[in-house]
């Protein structure tokens, strides 16, 4: 197991990713913010799904979820259609325009990743891509009502 010190600084580290997140957020196209390239990227990863499904995966409410998904459907990057099981709620999926958009998505990430990653190996990135998915797997669902660590308490000097 790891040092305390060790798994401080990882908490530091993970706090920088955010800079990371926002270079990323950066570079994409100006009609297709964070959270609408995050609805493109999950419908294109997981396929047709419902809106509820959608809002978990987001990890955000179900108001967030429909702004989202709004702002795509809009642009005709997603189609709703009537669910045939629960005519009350909708399933999206990914229209041929939403696909040309995932790929411009797909070349911009690709691109900047590849420019801020050059002077790291093959090896190097195939590493940092596997620990990064075990540390995702490590926290499971985030949505779910996991115990939390209480915080220290101080004893008074």
């Amino acid at each position: 197991m790891a040092a305390q010190r060790q798994y401080e600084e990882l908490a530091r580290q993970l706090s920088a990713i955010g800079a990371v997140k926002r270079d990323l957020a950066r570079i994409l196209p100006h009609d297709c913010p964070a959270g609408s390239a995050a609805v493109l990227t999950l419908l294109s990863r997981y396929g047709e799904m419902r809106m509820g499904r959608l809002a978990e995966l987001l990890a955000v409410d179900m108001s967030v979820t429909s702004r989202h998904v709004a702002h795509v459907a809009d642009r005709g990057w997603i189609d709703r259609s009537p669910d045939p099981a629960d005519k009350r709620t909708r399933i999206l999926r990914l229209t041929p325009a939403g696909e040309r958009q995932m790929d411009v998505l797909s070349e911009c990430t690709t691109r900047l990743l590849a420019e801020r990653l050059s002077d790291w190996s093959d090896d190097e990135v195939g590493l940092l891509t596997a620990l990064m998915a075990r540390l995702r797997d490590s926290f499971g669902d985030c949505r779910s009502a996991a115990p939390r660590v209480a915080a220290p308490t101080r004893t008074p000097a």
